[in-house]
């Protein structure tokens, strides 16, 4: 497996993922529409050559999907690209549907007939991975999620992503398509667009406004490291078997005030209020969001068993993600610049 077309390589996990493939000396093409939360800014210091390669689309575009694959010829198409923030999804899901449902399906159509044209060890290598979402399997009251669960999604986001690796395990069972399907939990770190829970906090906090908690604050999540995440998607790629989803979670499961407490001890340390408050004085509850699920969990004992661990712990990683903010607010400002993503959005009105 060497060249990897990897859909959505500008956004959070797709940037990450694509430095990662290309630091394992994977060629990599990286298609993205640079949507609001795709941002050349993420790829800095990536130079285009022979290695590695930008190219400005969408999946749902067939000529230039279609163009890609002849051209390159890759070993494997990673799906990264894909509509992301429940709150937005629960203001306007019809663009959900267009890119995680109809996009995806468009990507797999093409690669179904891609597919079908290749021989020998490069048609028995080449995969299909959907990186999806520990959200397609709803609220989890007790235990965890297994790969086997039924999907019980409770927003537009959620329900879209299950659409999508419903259609993934229909190619493979219908048309033999030899695809991958992985579900990651709560995944923070650098380059992530700042309107999801920690950089949003990191960036209310400094700013010196109110850091908002849905509800009591309560309600559960499994935080994993950008950095694992990408391994794991890499592993479950190189090792783990065709027509199979797997887990990919952090293990560490954590209530939302606790983790933004926490935040706002970390920052205390590493970039104190002028007038000696704690950011913790900052946190205010507001009104929780329609369907919000109490808790995610994922069992990864089937990811684990292909050789994949976390390396990394939530105090490491969240220390090495403030201190990546604090020093790339430039980055938040130009990401920025075309959306509001510290506004409060999602209350179905």
């Amino acid at each position: 497996m060497n060249t990897i077309l990897v859909t959505g390589g500008a956004g959070f996990i797709g940037s990450n993922l694509v430095r990662h493939l290309l630091n394992s000396n994977f060629r990599v093409i990286n298609l993205d529409l640079l949507t609001y939360a795709g941002s050349l800014e993420n790829l800095v210091g990536l130079k285009e050559g022979d290695e590695y390669r930008f190219v400005h689309g969408s999946i749902g575009n067939k000529k230039l999907v279609e163009s890609l694959l002849r051209e390159h010829s890759p070993d494997a198409i990673v799906n990264v690209a894909a509509e992301t923030h429940v709150d937005r999804s629960i203001d306007d899901p019809d663009v959900f549907i267009e890119t995680n449902i109809v996009g995806l399906h468009t990507l797999l159509r093409l690669a179904r007939y891609y597919w079908d044209g290749l021989e020998g060890d490069k048609k028995a290598g080449f995969r299909f991975l959907q990186v999806s979402t520990d959200e397609v399997y709803g609220s989890v009251v007790s235990g965890h999620s297994v790969e086997d669960d039924p999907f019980r999604a409770n927003s537009p986001y959620a329900a879209a992503k299950a659409s999508g690796d419903l259609l993934v395990r229909s190619y493979n069972k219908t048309y033999n398509l030899p695809t991958l399907i992985t579900n990651g939990s709560n995944t923070y770190g650098p380059n992530q667009f700042p309107e999801k829970l920690i950089p949003l906090t990191i960036l209310k906090a400094i700013g010196g406004d109110s850091l908002p908690i849905y509800g009591d604050g309560k309600n559960v999540r499994d935080w994993l490291f950008v950095g694992d995440h990408c391994r794991g998607i890499a592993h479950v790629l190189q090792h783990g078997d065709a027509g199979k989803n797997y887990n990919i979670g952090g293990s560490d499961e954590r209530e939302n005030i606790d983790v933004v407490s926490y935040l706002c001890s970390v920052l205390d340390r590493l970039s104190p209020r002028k007038d000696g408050v704690k950011y913790e004085k900052q946190i205010k509850f507001v009104a929780d969001r329609p369907g919000h699920d109490f808790r995610y969990a994922l069992d990864t004992a089937r990811a684990r068993g292909l050789g994949w661990r976390t390396m990394t712990d939530f105090q490491q990683g969240l220390g090495e993600t403030v201190r990546w903010y604090l020093d790339n607010q430039e980055w938040c400002r130009k990401v920025a610049a075309n959306s509001d993503p510290l506004s409060r959005i999602g209350l179905a009105k």
